[in-house]
């Protein structure tokens, strides 16, 4: 082995390597135990970051690590291409807006761009050495994935749990389209609290609002009845100022009395507590924002004009009319689209659902039915079942999606799914194979697109090819992993277990990993869209290497957020090189060895068998944990301390000096050097599988016989020596204070000692007699006594 480690040729050799061997295929006819892990498919919103590696890269070691259990592992990649994500980037790109283009001419557009990132995203993670099986790889948009997701939502809408109703939606102004509850972000804005007067008989009315731009769309005033002050207006009627016409004074207990004036006013839309009473007490609609964003041009004084103007006109209106009595700045939280930032608006919409609210306590079992790694991930999870307030809507006013498979009759309304033989449909292009039922043959299609997460939440019945030719279901589902990042608990967690108990009646996987986020600054996330993602993946694994990358990757325990600078991949360099030259130097040692030679092994070549076994245990149990993190600091601390700083300066006279300390020592460390550093390569594989591959097709694949690394299992026990390894840290113990006896004295640690004498007990006496030569070169010390404890 070369003196330096070259990673640009050597990563791409191994990467060569492993696709002309197929070293990570999936082999469906195994009869070993599937491991099967259910991957986010990235958005094409956007270049990556180092936030992906981050979180996907700790996925990607698991799999590694099931492989060498063992496992037949099914690890498949996904793209999630199509939606507003990838819209919103081409718009970006092209600098168009998508409802100003034919819908064919759009959607063309957004194929070009997602193919380019597709191919980006992919050429980084086979740069990575990510150990996917790339011939399971699928696209949210491609036949077969849109043709499973739409007889998924023929399945529930068939069985009641789909249903298109008009009511009340959450809307985004500037993607102009519906969102679900969970695309909400909730963000603290200033604003201003306005006191209104508003006319009860001959009696002033005081009611605060943040958003007197809707007295237009005031239906009704709220006292909660409890409230003295004021619920003997209940049952009478109010005018609304400027506008001048009655509305009614109703009680409802939700009316919060210490909040503004304890009076509400409730238009149509402020927001979910106005379109809840909207509903319950079963109030008119006046319409005043349109979905663009705009005021109703029939809207006196303020319409055509944008909210914040029209919010403007009306407050200075008030003011002139004396109808202001004051105006308070305050700090309030909104609710705003994650996607975008905008503030969202509630307006009534015809959309398409999916029951959740009804079944808040089959959610809530599922999730004690899955393992959650960490555990305290599941309290985001069942904090935000408890708290849904509305179903999910699933129907999107955009383009480039999954499109419904349905039409409506012109004549009746009924709503005609497409025949399941037929999928996928675009119902825009295609025609139902019949007729209604009551005979009518003119048919208006869908033209909204089902939301992105309404398909990639059946990506465990994807990857199953559920309902297709060749469905492995039976064999795949519940899958045993899913890995993701704790933000989208409450979107990607919560819809795949929604659907698939709704389609299949089981969890879709038995085990969750929830990673944290990298972080620039503290508290800000690394995005796509903030532009603290100066250092592009690339980059870093041009100049860094994808080994040091992914050594850093795993640094932290699961779940908890991590900051990222250059200088954090200091440390894995090091590792790096340590572990080369280490390897060199074991290498040099084991040209001759015969790993079939019977061996009687001396102490400290048991004991650092013995610990390396201990740590492929212990790294074995967290893994299983899926603290990828823990477990690399396990191995470090063996590898660092017990293998480098001891073991291997212990040995290496033993090593070089075959004719004073005896052949037959000589080949019992260079069996425990072979046996340790194959192992460390094996539990280094699933960190930094460049190197620890290149390392063994250089050496040890000519005596394991196998033809990769990463074919390889881990050598497990469920026991050690624990004497043995108390001898161990004993030797340790002795082998420092010399050491630290040196450096106080300001001695070379080559600088020969007189005598040293090791005091402990009878059971290590023996352990330390055959040890003494090792000892005496280690040290260089003339004489060694060992005495007894008394």
């Amino acid at each position: 082995m070369q003196k330096q480690y070259d990673f640009r040729k050597a990563e791409k050799e191994m990467q060569d390597f492993w696709k002309e061997n197929s070293i990570y295929s999936f082999d469906l006819e195994s009869p070993n135990e599937i491991y099967s892990i259910d991957t986010p498919p990235p958005t094409v919103s956007g270049s990556l970051h180092i936030g992906h590696i981050f979180s996907y890269t700790q996925a990607e070691m698991i799999a590694r690590f099931k492989r060498m259990q063992g496992y037949n592992v099914f690890y498949p990649f996904g793209f999630d291409d199509n939606g507003l994500p990838t819209e919103r980037l081409v718009e970006k790109e092209e600098g168009i807006v998508a409802k100003n283009l034919p819908r064919s001419e759009f959607i063309k557009k957004c194929m070009a761009t997602t193919e380019k990132y597709e191919k980006e995203f992919k050429d980084l993670w086979q740069s990575l050495g990510f150990s996917v099986d790339w011939s399971l790889q699928y696209e949210t948009i491609d036949p077969m994935v849109q043709r499973i997701s739409q007889k998924s939502f023929i399945r529930l809408f068939k069985e009641g749990k789909a249903y298109v109703k008009e009511s009340p939606v959450l809307w985004c102004t500037e993607c102009q389209t519906s969102i679900a509850q969970a695309e909400l972000e909730l963000k603290e804005k200033d604003t201003t609290f306005n006191y209104i007067i508003f006319k009860s008989d001959d009696e002033d009315l005081l009611v605060a609002t943040t958003r007197p731009e809707l007295l237009y769309g005031c239906v009704c005033l709220f006292i909660n009845p409890e409230d003295e002050r004021f619920r003997h207006f209940i049952g009478k009627s109010a005018t609304v100022p400027l506008y001048n016409y009655e509305i009614p004074i109703l009680a409802d207990s939700k009316v919060d009395m210490d909040k503004g004036t304890g009076i509400v006013m409730c238009a149509t839309f402020g927001d979910s507590t106005d379109a809840e009473w909207y509903q319950s007490h079963k109030l008119p609609y006046r319409k005043v924002i349109l979905p663009d964003g705009t005021i109703d041009e029939a809207v006196p004084f303020i319409g055509g004009l944008k909210v914040k103007e029209a919010r403007s006109i009306i407050i200075g209106l008030l003011s002139e009319n004396g109808l202001l009595v004051e105006t308070k700045s305050i700090t309030h939280t909104v609710a705003v689209h994650e996607r975008c930032g905008r503030e969202i608006e509630i307006i009534p919409s015809k959309q398409w659902y999916i029951d959740i609210l009804s079944n808040k306590e089959l959610f809530l079992k599922a999730a004690d039915e899955i393992n959650w790694y960490p555990d305290y991930m599941k309290n985001r999870y069942t904090a935000w079942v408890e708290n849904l307030k509305w179903d999910w809507c699933i129907s999107r006013q955009r383009y480039f999606g999954v499109p419904f498979p349905i039409w409506y009759c012109k004549s009746c309304g009924k709503v005609i799914v497409a025949s399941e033989n037929r999928l996928p449909v675009n119902p825009l292009e295609t025609n139902p194979d019949k007729p209604c039922s009551c005979g009518c043959n003119e048919l208006i299609p869908e033209s909204s697109v089902l939301d992105t997460w309404a398909t990639s939440s059946v990506t465990p019945q994807i990857n199953a090819k559920w309902g297709e030719e060749n469905d492995i279901s039976d064999r795949l589902l519940p899958m045993s992993l899913r890995t993701q990042a704790h933000e989208i608990i409450r979107t990607w967690a919560f819809y795949t277990i929604v659907r698939s108990l709704y389609l299949t009646g089981q969890i879709p996987w038995k085990d969750i990993m929830v990673c944290g986020f990298v972080l620039a600054k503290k508290g800000e996330k690394i995005s796509k869209s903030k532009s603290n993602s100066e250092l592009s993946p690339q980059k870093l694994i041009e100049n860094h290497s994808a080994d040091v990358l992914r050594y850093w990757a795993a640094n932290s325990r699961l779940g908890t957020d991590t900051f990222f600078s250059i200088d954090e991949l200091g440390i894995a360099k090091r590792f790096i090189t340590k572990l080369w030259n280490a390897s060199r130097f074991a290498l040099t040692h084991l040209q001759d060895i015969d790993i079939h030679e019977e061996i009687e092994l001396m102490p400290i070549d048991r004991w650092i068998m013995e610990r390396c076994k201990q740590t492929t245990m212990e790294a074995k149990s967290l893994l299983e944990e899926y603290e990828i993190g823990t477990a690399r600091h396990r191995i470090d601390d063996f590898f660092w301390k017990d293998l480098c700083d001891y073991y291997l300066e212990i040995v290496k006279d033993r090593l070089y000096k075959p004719e004073i300390h005896g052949v037959l020592q000589r080949k019992s460390a260079q069996h425990a050097l072979y046996y340790c550093m194959l192992n460390v390569l094996k539990l280094y594989a699933i960190y930094v599988p460049h190197i620890t591959e290149y390392i063994y097709q250089n050496f040890f694949r000519q005596h394991e016989k196998c033809i990769s690394l990463h074919r390889l299992c881990w050598d497990t026990t469920d026991k050690v020596d624990n004497e043995l390894i108390l001898f161990g840290e004993k030797l340790k113990d002795v082998i420092s204070e010399a050491r630290k006896y040196k450096t106080v004295n300001a001695l070379s640690m080559k600088a020969e000692m007189e005598k040293i004498v090791i005091t402990t007990e009878e059971k290590y006496v023996d352990l330390f007699r055959q040890t003494i030569n090792d000892l005496k070169a280690c040290c260089h010390a003339n004489v060694i006594e060992i005495e007894l404890i008394n």
